[in-house]
């Protein structure tokens, strides 16, 4: 299996726009039905050897215990309850309106209610239409979705292995539904006091210092997919340090600055996991070192915390 297929932003636009919409009518599901999570760690899906999941919910809110699976290997949606029924129905065919349609049903079948609060797309150009009026994002290229789960699965692999080099305070990682990109987190134990004006969403992902890594698709402004990291907030003179390798650099977004690594420059190198593991890695240092955080006392080489045991790790000495 190639390591980091090929998936130009321009060749799956209309799949990626559909599927989307699709992950965020799951998404929600899982926001309604879910406990919440620090940092809103209930609501993003998670990978699995088929496809993407929302994992177990409901039973907290007077539903049966409950799980929502894309399958991008079969392309089906497949709702299951805890007692083993099961509805599933085709992606491909679909609308986001029919798509909708179905999985509410499916849900009634199995005797779930849920309510979106918004059902209504999240900061996307149609974010004032209803999914149910949606006819028109209604491509599913099944080759392009496996593709973009095979993407998300070998790039979790690889923020896996950087997230074991931290005994902090981390998020897992998952894939975000209302963003589409796939990320992993590091937290320090300063609070961030926010602005009055900041939204309850923002507020709880950002009560704490961050620096967060992540992979995208690509957008309309910035077509191309990129492997990323930021530190929240921004520390002064942040863009002026260092990045691994020569190909990252720093990019102005928002009014702050994103570490960027082009995915396609990756995929050209002679080791390319090895290069996004460097590229996080000098990120982190970048943010770290400027947020003052403690860089050596919170690292965990080799994803173990007993300095005893670090003299066994390739290349290690005892603490």
């Amino acid at each position: 299996m190639e390591l980091f297929p090929a998936i130009p932003l321009a060749e799956w636009r209309d799949t990626k726009e559909t599927l989307h919409r699709f992950a965020q009518i799951v998404g929600k599901i899982r926001l309604a039905a879910s406990v919440q999570r620090n940092h809103w760690w209930n609501v993003p899906l998670h990978l699995t050897g088929r496809g993407t999941t929302t994992r177990p919910m409901g039973q907290v809110d007077g539903n049966p215990l409950f799980s929502i699976d894309f399958d991008f290997v079969a392309h089906q949606l497949v709702i299951s309850v805890l007692d083993g029924r099961q509805v599933s129905f085709p992606l491909v065919g679909q609308s986001v309106a029919s798509f909708y349609r179905a999985v509410m049903d499916s849900l009634d079948v199995l005797g779930v209610r849920v309510r979106l609060a918004v059902p209504r797309p999240f900061d996307l150009p149609d974010s004032g239409r209803p999914y149910a009026e949606d006819t028109q994002h209604a491509a599913y290229d099944p080759g392009q979705a496996n593709r973009y789960w095979r993407v998300l699965s070998q790039v979790a692999s690889v923020l896996e292995e950087f997230a074991a080099e931290y005994s902090g305070k981390v998020s897992p990682v998952h894939h975000f539904w209302h963003t589409f990109d796939i990320a992993h987190t590091r937290f320090s134990a300063r609070r961030v006091e926010q602005p009055r004006d900041v939204d309850p969403v923002t507020r709880e992902a950002y009560s704490r210092e961050v620096i967060s890594f992540g992979f995208w698709f690509g957008d309309d402004s910035f077509p191309a997919p990129a492997f990323y990291s930021y530190t929240a907030p921004e520390p002064d003179h942040l863009a002026g340090e260092p990045l691994r390798p020569e190909a990252a650099h720093w990019v102005e977004r928002g009014g702050s600055h994103l570490a960027v690594l082009p995915y396609d420059e990756v995929r050209a190198g002679s080791d390319p996991r090895s290069a996004v593991l460097a590229f996080y890695e000098s990120a982190y240092r970048a943010g770290a070192r400027r947020a003052g955080w403690e860089i050596e006392r919170m690292a965990c080489p080799g994803g173990v915390t007993d300095p005893r045991q670090w003299a066994h790790l390739p290349g290690g000495t005892s603490g």
